[in-house]
């Protein structure tokens, strides 16, 4: 079991503000742990691997959740009653998240890293409450937009080689039909005699 005189991620604030990364980060480090089963209603997890959990958990709550939660021993109750205290913040979380993964794009980050952390981030809020984005969705997002930006540039390169092409070509076949207008003309055009000056 990992050392717990140093917390593995911050603690659950008391207001609830960091509900989100914090379920999370404890799901994740408990199954690490060999202790994912711990937190799960009904489960027939041994009171030794309980006990270990609740020790996890509790050490990773602000002073004031520990106090209020002190006499509760099984790490799923205690998981179950966090979950019911602060799951209200799904309403401001959720459609947030919406939001921002309908308007993430690439073109909108200095870096792909940056991009992938913010998609990574959305889609762990979507799917904590249920939206399920599978890698596919996650792959087509980004094609999506990457695409987007490309036909954009692509269009733009278009148009400015079309406008050259295009000046360079009525360059030549004007200059062309021209001389050979002028040929033409030169030699169906009729002669006629200059008459001499004194005549005139």
């Amino acid at each position: 079991m990992s050392n717990l005189t140093k917390l593995e991620f911050n603690a659950l604030d008391v207001t609830g503000k960091n509900y989100l990364t914090w379920i999370l980060d404890a799901e994740i480090h408990l199954s690490a742990m060999g202790l994912g089963d711990t937190i799960k209603e009904g489960n027939k997890t041994s009171e030794q691997d309980k006990a270990k959990a609740m020790i996890f958990l509790r050490h990773h709550l602000d002073e004031g959740l520990k106090t209020e939660y002190l006499t509760i021993k099984d790490p799923s109750t205690l998981w179950k009653d966090l979950k019911e205290r602060y799951d209200h913040q799904k309403t401001v979380i959720l459609p947030k998240a919406r939001y921002d993964w309908l308007h993430l794009r690439l073109q909108d980050y200095k870096s792909v890293s940056e991009y992938n952390s913010a998609m990574f981030k959305i889609t762990s809020q979507l799917k904590l409450y249920g939206e399920n984005i599978t890698d596919k969705d996650m792959l087509e997002k980004t094609y999506s937009t990457f695409h987007a930006n490309n036909m954009l540039l692509d269009n733009k390169s278009f148009g400015r080689g079309r406008g050259h092409g295009y000046g360079r070509g009525r360059g030549r076949a004007r200059g062309h039909g021209f001389w050979r207008g002028r040929g033409r003309n030169q030699q169906n055009r009729p002669h006629f005699k200059r008459k001499p000056y004194y005549q005139k």
